[in-house]
């Protein structure tokens, strides 16, 4: 027998949230699996893009603590995910992991609550994802990798084996991080970088091969999408 579909709510209307809405009709369409409440957002979203989805704004994000629901976080900045994780947390709420039919999953792979996989993206084996981790389209992580929570590989982004990324670190696009290394809490690996060293925390890594350049500056505002 089947079960009722879980109630869920994105957080964030922006680009990546619809995005995240994209995973969840694809989830749906080989298994019913989730009923779409809407989406969550301090903001005033674009009418026009959520009504061509046929999704609700319902609001700002305090009403999770009154809407019961499972949840998923929709915005691309680290900082934002975690400070809705824990206003979400302390509200009882769940959150919802997602991945993608047309993701590749290898066996013994871990993923965190609230982690996104997109279509495309691979994972190998013996992997492990903290708390809202994201995979964004055609995105890899090769064998025996360990990512902390709030972790960010945007598209394309391809981490090779044995590799650690601490909590909120965040791959650019098309950027590469070669085997063995570790990139620090809070840093930003730029688009099209190359990580062949390890990188200290809380810096921005851009170019070839990828130097440190800038501390990060975090974003605080958790209606941010």
């Amino acid at each position: 027998m089947g079960h009722d579909p879980t109630t869920l709510v994105v957080v964030g209307a922006g680009g990546h949230g619809r995005e995240l809405i994209d995973v969840v009709e694809a989830v749906n369409a080989v298994c019913p699996t989730y009923e779409l409440l809407g989406v969550l957002d301090d903001n005033e979203p674009d009418p026009d893009r959520l009504r061509r989805r046929g999704v609700r704004h319902l609001g700002p994000v305090r009403l999770l603590a009154e809407i019961d629901a499972a949840y998923v976080v929709g915005v691309g900045a680290p900082a934002v995910r975690r400070a809705v994780d824990s206003m979400a947390t302390n509200w009882g709420r769940r959150a919802a992991t997602l991945v993608h039919p047309r993701a590749v999953i290898g066996r013994d792979v871990l993923l965190g609550p609230g982690s996104v996989v997109c279509a495309l993206a691979s994972i190998t084996t013996n992997v492990r994802t903290g708390r809202h981790v994201h995979l964004n389209i055609g995105a890899t992580v090769a064998h025996d990798c360990q990512l902390g929570n709030y972790v960010t590989l945007s598209p394309g982004a391809h981490v090779s084996g044995t590799v650690t990324l601490e909590d909120d670190v965040t791959i650019g696009t098309g950027a590469t991080v070669i085997q063995g290394l570790t990139v620090g809490i809070g840093t930003t690996v730029g688009a099209g970088a190359a990580v062949v060293r390890s990188l200290p925390a809380g810096v921005v890594a851009v170019g070839v091969p990828a130097r440190p350049r800038a501390a990060v500056i975090a974003q605080q505002n958790p209606a941010d999408s």
